[in-house]
């Protein structure tokens, strides 16, 4: 190949890249996400985030436990022409809690064009055919599934992704030694547990960032992670130093299935 050739495909290439990252950021900075959602993004970073997890318009993505849709607003139409989203919620067979949260997760994303590509599967089945995805996403929820759940949860991750596919992991970071206890108790996971568990069903851990970290956070509070925003558990009381705290320091994690 002359060099000419070479400098052309260069340039190919970075153009290609500096397109693909103008448009993750134009959905992240997108009018159709909400003002209260994008406030947060501050703490969350989601542009930088996804950006260290690899993502692409064409990819099949599976997110896990989306909560109330957060990064749900961001990836349903960043992925809606050219790849697929997989959402992983709460079966509503679970009743009570479980059941209210899918409900207000389906109300969100009814009747919005927006999200009329999403795929919703219950989050204690199959996400996927075998080998069908390229990533799988899950933000804070390490820590609701200590326990076989998590066991589940990363198997069907695993099953789910094809070889070379990516596990990306956001989670709140206790200190280095806090037993099993302490962590279900107070919302925090310590570094070395996540990537042990995620680990042991066959994952290898690519890369960690500290994109998401927090070095205000001192990680000890009355009410565990839940006392920080944006849940502020203690509503009023000592209200404006949780918030100058602002949200949890955060281990960010990027696995891959060999």
């Amino acid at each position: 190949m002359s060099i000419t050739s070479k400098l052309s495909l260069l340039l190919i290439l970075f153009y290609s890249f500096n397109l693909h990252s103008s448009d993750l950021k134009d959905f992240v900075e997108s009018s159709s996400r909400s003002d209260a959602n994008t406030l947060r993004d501050v703490y969350r970073n989601p542009y930088a985030t996804l950006s260290f997890f690899g993502l692409e318009s064409d990819m099949t993505v599976i997110e896990l436990s989306p909560g109330g849709g957060w990064y749900t607003e961001i990836l349903a139409p960043y992925l809606k022409e050219s790849g697929d989203l997989i959402v992983a919620h709460f079966n509503p067979d679970l009743g009570g809690y479980f059941e209210r949260s899918r409900s207000r997760f389906e109300k969100k994303i009814n009747n919005n064009e927006i999200y009329e590509a999403v795929t919703i599967v219950n989050l204690d089945s199959k996400f996927s055919e075998p080998g069908e995805a390229d990533a799988v996403l899950t933000f804070r929820n390490l820590h609701n599934w200590i326990g076989p759940q998590l066991d589940t949860i990363l198997n069907s991750a695993f099953l789910s992704l094809k070889p070379g596919g990516i596990l990306g992991v956001v989670e709140h970071r206790a200190e280095p030694g806090t037993s099993i206890e302490a962590m279900k108790k107070s919302g925090y996971v310590t570094e070395e547990w996540a990537i042990s568990e995620v680990v042991k069903k066959g994952f290898v851990l690519l890369a960690k960032s500290e994109l998401n970290a927090n070095p205000r956070d001192t990680k000890n509070h009355p009410r565990g992670v839940w006392t920080l925003p944006p849940s502020m558990a203690m509503k009023e009381q000592d209200k404006e130093k949780y918030e100058a705290i602002g949200e949890s320091d955060r281990m960010t994690l990027l696995f891959k299935k060999p």
